[in-house]
């Protein structure tokens, strides 16, 4: 995996966030859901998704593992501070997808940071 780190569109951990963030968007479609709680999905699976399409494009772009971190742990926060709680369904969606996203987020952290280091030692 050495070698592929650093070559845009290859990184599976940033491929994981994409889907993760694309179920999340797409999970008000199967799930009971209030407005907070589906707005809540869509928007923080578009970003996670987003995030993830950007790390792809940039495999040397650090702070993008960090920021899907943070979009994670907003997941995991977001059913007791939006208050969807009682919508089990949508609210443990944010929770495993959030989960998901921290742990995803974190094990590609040094991936990205070697293919930063590589990448600016070419320079």
């Amino acid at each position: 995996m050495r070698e592929t780190s650093a070559r845009p569109w290859t990184r599976p951990h940033d491929w994981a966030e994409v889907v993760l963030g694309v179920v999340a968007v797409l999970s008000p479609l199967w799930l009971e859901t209030s407005t907070a709680a589906m707005w809540t999905l869509i928007v923080m699976g578009g970003l996670v998704a987003l995030d993830g399409l950007a790390s792809l494009a940039m495999p040397g772009m650090v702070y993008g593992e960090a920021i899907q971190i943070v979009l994670g742990a907003l997941l995991v926060l977001s059913p007791w501070v939006i208050g969807y709680t009682e919508l089990s369904g949508a609210a443990w969606m944010s929770w495993v997808i959030g989960a998901l996203t921290i742990v995803v987020g974190a094990a590609a952290l040094p991936v990205a940071n070697a293919a930063h280091t590589r990448m600016a030692g070419q320079h």
